[in-house]
């Protein structure tokens, strides 16, 4: 049954802490039986930023926001190039412009069940009932076309293996806790 058990990362962005919505967004996922095993409340550097966004991600910025721009009927006249890496910059001074709430869920198919709960990248897209449906409503092409950073609230670990890149990044293992919750009753 262990085998079944993953851990994955959350962060709230400072957009979400500055809303208030921690306490909100932390209690939808308690409520789905997921347990948090490591929670702390950071101010990152863009330098720390880096390592959590890398600059490999430009491409996949670069493809949301064009497709959201499409979506819009937005005319660009702006290279590719030029937009991705303006849209990774607005992501590294977004994820730095104040604290964030980072912490480890641990849970039954715990990556799939978070990324279900958060919505679609681009906020505009999440139906009502997730995360970002319900608190937010922006897409990707405007935060770009603003120059704002995607202001979507959150982010969350979207495969098994990137999770375990991002918790070790975040938390040293002696920041990770394990303890029988009463939802372990009914799982293991």
């Amino acid at each position: 049954m262990k085998e079944f058990i993953e851990r994955t990362l959350v962060i709230i962005k400072p957009d979400g802490v500055k809303r208030n919505l921690s306490g909100e967004i932390i209690s939808r996922f308690e409520k789905t039986g997921l347990k948090i095993v490591g929670l702390k409340m950071i101010w990152i550097d863009k330098d720390f930023a880096k390592k959590h966004y890398p600059e490999s991600l430009i491409p996949v910025l670069t493809e949301k926001t064009f497709l959201d721009y499409d979506s819009m009927n937005v005319k660009v006249n702006e290279p590719r190039e030029k937009v991705g890496k303006g849209a990774y910059e607005d992501l590294i001074r977004y994820i730095s412009e104040g604290p964030v709430i980072a912490m480890v869920l641990e849970g039954v198919h715990a990556v799939e069940i978070v990324r279900k709960l958060v919505g679609t990248t681009s906020p505009h897209k999440s139906p009502p009932g997730t995360i970002r449906g319900d608190f937010t409503h922006l897409s990707m092409g405007y935060a770009t076309y603003r120059k704002i950073g995607g202001r979507n609230l959150i982010h969350a670990s979207g495969t098994k293996e990137e999770a375990k890149k991002e918790i070790s990044l975040w938390f040293k293992e002696s920041e990770l806790h394990s303890y029988k919750g009463v939802h372990d009753e009914h799982i293991l």
